[in-house]
């Protein structure tokens, strides 16, 4: 097949699956939320013009059928154009990350012989995969500050302020947590770091919990779900930033937010859980036959909806930070955070062979016991300097601030 005709089916067949997964992972969600508030979700929807249900699985073809024939509407007091090219940017944006994400290993050409190695990425090999994801995940800032900019609303311009400086804030201890890993691996290059945690039987998790619990607070607050919501919060906003957007435009907003938790979970689980490894399979980086690429996307994807399921857990379990707490978490525990996981890895990757032989520990040992350690020491550290963690910090008088948006 010719590179081109391939790249063309690798980004329909990307697009096609990630839309399809948008839609159901909606309807996952409102099941979880049904499960975790003790009543039933959607389960009537099914095979249309019969009574099969289907335990609700036509509920996403519902709901994109309404957001599609939806009429539109354009308010007056916005910026057509910005209007309208937000949502398209912030979309584009979250499609465009996966392209680098890599969804299996290489796979062999059929046992006669015929063809080349099918790599399972559509930009594979891109040297510096983890920056482009970083340079591109940064693009969702636009879109949502332009739809609040757009709007001309105050709860609009509001959320869109918020959105900015939440994204910003936690995009420091993002890049930190993803350091620490690039340090150890050696590489940018997405697939190589699964490598390199096949190659050492250890996962970044184990040796780097720091860097792990940084990375992962920060995707929560990157991809806005709760508890850092800030951005939309109906209770204060109406919505945030896209108050004014209905129908299809409205519908990109909420798809790719769902694309955005879709790749912090891809991220969690290539740069800390081993990617396709598993203890028993291997993951080194020769071409496989298809049926062990297909058990390698196997473990790939339930890793992945482990950790969608959490993010969509935490949802429903835990309360909104309120703003001032969002910005502390950021400046004052995250990014002291990470920039120690970076100082500790780099000192392990100098000294940590002389440091591990009289203990006769190898070296993912040697790190999981420094990581351990550290982790360790930055929690009591945080608990006994931070004032609100003892309870002590003042009660402020809202009061006077009650009518700050009128």
């Amino acid at each position: 097949m010719p590179p081109i005709l391939e790249s063309l089916l690798k980004i329909a067949v990307l697009i096609g699956g990630l839309m399809t997964a948008a839609a159901y992972l909606v309807l996952l969600e409102r099941w979880i939320a049904a499960w975790v508030q003790d009543r039933l979700g959607p389960n009537r929807v099914g095979v249309p013009l019969t009574k099969i249900r289907l335990f609700g699985l036509g509920q996403p073809v519902a709901d994109g059928g309404k957001f599609l024939t939806k009429g539109e509407f354009t308010p007056g007091h916005v910026d057509k154009i910005l209007y309208f090219l937000a949502p398209m940017a912030i979309f584009v944006a979250a499609i465009a990350a996966f392209a680098v994400v890599p969804l299996g290993s290489v796979v062999l050409p059929a046992s006669w012989g015929v063809g080349e190695p099918v790599r399972l990425a559509v930009a594979p090999g891109l040297d510096v995969g983890m920056l482009y994801i970083f340079a591109v995940g940064s693009v969702a800032v636009y879109g949502v500050v332009l739809g609040g900019w757009a709007s001309n609303n105050k709860y609009s311009f509001f959320g869109a302020i918020r959105s900015s400086a939440q994204l910003i804030s936690y995009e420091l201890p993002l890049g930190l947590g993803i350091l620490g890993v690039v340090l150890a691996s050696g590489s940018l290059r997405l697939d190589n770091i699964i490598i390199e945690q096949a190659r050492s039987g250890t996962w970044n998790a184990l040796v780097q919990p720091l860097g792990f619990v940084v990375f992962c607070v920060a995707a929560f607050a990157e991809a806005g779900r709760l508890p850092f919501d800030l951005p939309e919060a109906e209770q204060e906003l109406v919505g945030g930033y896209h108050t004014e957007y209905l129908g299809v435009k409205l519908m990109m907003y909420m798809v790719s937010e769902f694309l955005h938790m879709v790749l912090a979970a891809f991220l969690i689980v290539i740069l800390f859980l081993g990617g396709w490894h598993f203890w028993g399979l291997t993951g080194s980086a020769e071409a496989v036959s298809w049926p062990v690429a297909l058990l390698r996307a196997i473990v790939l994807l339930a890793k992945v909806m482990g950790a969608i399921f959490f993010f969509m857990l935490a949802r429903w379990s835990w309360p909104r930070f309120r703003y001032d707490q969002l910005m502390e978490v950021a400046w004052k525990v995250m990014i002291p955070w990470g920039l120690i996981n970076v100082v500790a890895v780099a000192a392990w990757m100098e000294y940590g062979v002389q440091l591990a032989r009289p203990w006769n520990l190898s070296a993912a040992q040697g790190m999981a016991v420094v990581g351990w350690g550290v982790l360790l020491l930055c929690w009591l550290a945080t608990t006994i300097i931070d004032p609100t963690a003892s309870g002590n910090r003042p009660r402020r008088d809202l009061s006077a601030n009650d009518n700050c948006l009128e």
